[in-house]
């Protein structure tokens, strides 16, 4: 396997590992509820996803609040 002749930089070694970099997951408000949910995803706290009902919440009955 071939060596390297000459010892590369650390300016070059540094601009090769610069894009290494996380970044935060891209965050956006529900047109419904207004809470913070990430795109192309289905609200957690609402259930609507593009306008139109998917996962209908669940309401509690007296029975299961007293439980």
């Amino acid at each position: 396997m071939p060596c390297p002749k000459r010892k590369h930089s650390q300016m070059r070694r540094d601009m090769r590992r610069a894009n290494w970099k996380i970044t935060l997951p891209s965050a956006g408000k529900c047109p419904q509820c207004g809470a913070s949910k990430m795109p192309h995803i289905i609200c957690p706290s609402c259930g609507f996803y593009n306008g139109e009902l998917v996962i209908p919440r669940k309401e509690k009955t007296k029975s299961e609040e007293t439980k």
